[in-house]
């Protein structure tokens, strides 16, 4: 419940963070203070939307802003930086004419337009992934675009050697299974009548093994799933695309969703071999789902950790800069199925409940059991007016809660997911990277704690030349 009745600044100079000209280009990062240990070495990357102004017009929602990849390349030559655009063609189009052309998640103007009369043109704003010999660009409902991994210049579109094409539904998480190799991912084509859930599989090669479709009741706008060794898992929330009134009435994505929690939210089960067995669902409350953490298998039950809210949190990421101001609360949430009998049997919730958001884990945990994960919150939570993430936290399903949390000072915010590194030698211990942002003083960093120790502080600070915008998902390749 939030506790204020009139709007507070809880995030002082939170502007200067969005509306300001993003700096392309490459340069080893000097002034870095504290220690990087001798381990890390390997490819940093994170994306996040970094333009939302052109020729007087502004974007309305943080998910409108086109991408930008950043990476830190560790070596034993130091950290170099390096940031690009991407160069999708939407924003290719849009940089020779001076002006937003293109219709954007949450922003409608008229004579805006639409890749094929269909679909957005892609930002390509969401997260960046290594897969093999690139790095994948990725955005909701549209193809990767590949990047180079060390310049980060634009290959183009990556369509899985012809397998998909523009108008294929391609989620923003596309999951890597440290197993094998195999890139997971789902997608929703979307259908007055009958909107159906894809599921791809990949393998390291990017040569599709199994697509599958499902028949779903309603049109999910789902953003996330999570994966096992054996199946494909979703939180389904009643957040709904009326596709009809996006396509007919020229409204953005943000106002043709619908929030009907009366209908109930569910948790979808789909073999990744749809040859194997069938799907199934069970009703699981009716909470939105906006990330999940991790999911794994132990003899007949299945575990999903995902981050639970009360509703969706699209609506506060607009107006632009006025971020979060109504904001509820969410938490981590652990559901429990018995595959045997298909029943929910067990819902533990975390009582952290501080709006967190971009969690991380071990990757080479992913499908596996697991303690430990990391994530931002927002220590104003639950006070009405502007605020944006200033807390990095560590919870623990063992301790079953969040009891380390560094937080910031005030004017400062951490961004980008908060990506955990496990040390080679000893994967009991690592560290964790994040953006953090000094918007009193127009500074960014990326800094690195302990990951078991974030009170303490960074262990080591690395100051950028220029501001950076707040990035969304991050990743780690190991050199």
């Amino acid at each position: 419940m939030l506790k204020e009745t009139t709007m507070q600044d809880l995030a002082p100079g939170l502007e200067r963070c969005f509306l300001f000209d993003a700096v392309e280009g490459t340069y080893e990062i000097t002034g870095i203070t504290g220690r990087v240990p001798e381990w890390l070495r390997g490819f940093y990357y994170v994306n996040g939307p970094a333009r939302f102004e052109r020729n007087g017009r502004r974007y309305q929602n943080w998910l409108d802003g086109d991408g930008m990849v950043s990476s830190l390349h560790f070596s034993d030559q130091g950290v170099r930086y390096t940031s690009r655009f991407v160069q999708t063609q939407k924003f290719k189009e849009e940089e020779a004419a001076g002006a937003f052309l293109f219709r954007a998640f949450g922003t409608a103007f008229p004579g805006d337009r639409l890749q094929r009369n269909l679909k957005l043109a892609s930002p390509s704003n969401l997260g960046a992934v290594r897969f093999g010999d690139t790095v994948l660009a990725v955005c909701e409902q549209a193809l990767p675009v590949a990047l180079d991994p060390v310049t980060l210049e634009t290959r183009g579109e990556f369509d899985f050697h012809g397998k998909l094409n523009e108008v294929s539904p391609f989620a923003a998480h596309a999951k890597i299974d440290p197993a094998n190799g195999h890139l997971v991912n789902f997608g929703v084509s979307y259908s007055p009548h009958k909107p159906v859930l894809n599921i791809y599989e990949f393998d390291r090669t990017a040569t599709l093994l199994r697509r599958s479709r499902h028949p779903v009741e309603w049109p999910h706008a789902n953003h996330d799933f999570a994966i096992t060794s054996r199946h494909a898992v979703f939180y389904l929330s009643p957040l709904f695309m009326d596709f009809g009134r996006f396509l007919n009435d020229g409204v953005s994505v943000m106002d043709a969703l619908c929030w009907e929690p009366e209908r109930g939210s569910r948790i979808f089960v789909a073999p990744r071999d749809p040859k194997t067995e069938a799907a199934f669902a069970v009703p699981a409350g009716a909470g939105h789902c906006l990330h999940t953490i991790n999911s794994y298998e132990e003899e007949r039950l299945l575990t999903l950790d995902i981050m639970e809210s009360e509703a969706p949190v699209y609506e506060q990421y607009q107006p632009v800069p006025e971020l979060f101001t109504t904001v509820g609360r969410s938490r981590p949430v652990r559901y429990r199925i018995d595959l045997e009998s298909r029943k929910l049997v067990e819902r533990l919730p975390m009582d952290y409940d501080l709006t967190p958001d971009l969690t991380s884990i071990d990757m080479n945990l992913l499908t596996r059991s697991y303690n430990d994960f990391w994530l931002l919150g927002m220590s104003a939570s639950g006070n009405r007016g502007r605020k944006f993430s200033d807390q990095l936290a560590h919870g623990s399903w063992q301790a079953g809660g969040v009891s380390d949390i560094y937080q910031t000072a005030r004017g400062e915010y951490l961004s980008g997911e908060p990506v955990y590194l496990a040390n080679p030698k000893d994967r009991g211990q690592g560290l964790v990277i994040v953006e953090h942002l000094n918007a009193l003083k127009d500074e960014a960093a990326f800094l690195l704690f302990d990951a078991f120790d974030l009170k303490r502080g960074p262990i080591a600070r690395l100051p950028l030349r220029h501001r950076l915008h707040p990035g969304f998902h991050a990743s780690f390749f190991a050199a």
